[in-house]
């Protein structure tokens, strides 16, 4: 009787130790985006607005309707996907790896907080920024497509929380393997860049010849833009505009989400990238 009293107080205080320490980092990483919002949350606010001035309006007054839509409505959520992507990638790799740099990290990993809640309050503060930066680009979208309309918001907010957890988690691998701040830089220049525009963002893969869209098909960008874009505009959009089917799409994500999760915990437990 006396054990299992002990068991459960120790219980007790294991938990409320991994809460604290969960909403410290999450704090942490919130009071940072708010800090350096010039850094975090004009950029892409400028870059998308370009996006929309070039691709909507120059090239899509000459492209007209695409799947039923104008082109202008077509990239919408195909940018705001983008953003998120970035936003989340970019705020977990940067902190994290800041946090390595200046032997910060240390002090944490040896904190009574198991590694998955270190883990999950670096990826809460990643999904924080992209759905801040999500949101903002698409009512930045507005000033150019009056007509906007979203279709089921719970698709989309699902699409979007599940698309920023995967990049948070992939950011995190990446600061964790990265020795100098120019390893940070490498995925996103030449893995994250060619997947996003290889994604079906500003168009749909079913008008890429074979064997290319045989090969888009492997990008998982590519179920991401289409489940976002069916959540947002489903009901306008002719069906040769879905380039995958939602259902699997969900699947595809998950299952993406729950494979990097394991990867990034596994490699946090043992240490890798982080011991001297």
């Amino acid at each position: 009787m006396a054990s299992n009293i002990v068991d459960d107080n120790s219980f007790q205080v294991r938990l409320r130790s991994n809460l604290i320490g969960l909403q410290t980092i999450v704090i942490k990483e919130v009071t940072r985006l708010i800090r350096i919002w010039p850094q975090t949350i004009v950029p892409p606010v400028i870059t998308t607005t370009l996006y929309f001035i070039i691709f909507g309006k120059v090239i899509g007054s000459r492209v007209g309707e695409m799947s039923g839509v104008t082109y202008m409505e077509f990239i919408v959520p195909g940018l705001v996907m983008m953003s998120v992507i970035n936003s989340s990638y970019q705020n977990v790799v940067s902190s994290f790896f800041s946090s390595k740099f200046q032997r910060n990290v240390e002090e944490i990993l040896i904190s009574p907080m198991h590694n998955a809640t270190i883990l999950i309050g670096y990826i809460v503060g990643g999904v924080v920024r992209a759905m801040t930066i999500g949101t903002i680009v698409l009512m930045v979208s507005l000033f150019f497509v009056s007509t906007l309309s979203i279709y089921n918001i719970s698709i989309t907010f699902l699409v979007a929380l599940l698309t920023a957890t995967l990049f948070a988690n992939a950011g995190f691998i990446n600061a964790m393997l990265a020795r100098k701040f120019d390893d940070i830089a490498i995925i996103p220049t030449f893995v994250l860049t060619p997947l996003t525009y290889l994604g079906g963002v500003f168009y749909s893969i079913t008008l890429l010849p074979q064997p290319w869209e045989t090969i888009s098909r492997f990008n998982p960008i590519v179920y991401m833009v289409s489940a976002f874009r069916a959540g947002i505009m489903k009901d306008r959009l002719d069906a040769s505009a879905f380039d995958t089917n939602l259902a699997f799409s969900f699947g595809m994500i998950s299952l993406f989400v729950i494979i990097l999760f394991s990867i990034t915990l596994w490699m946090l437990n043992r240490g890798v990238g982080l011991r001297a």
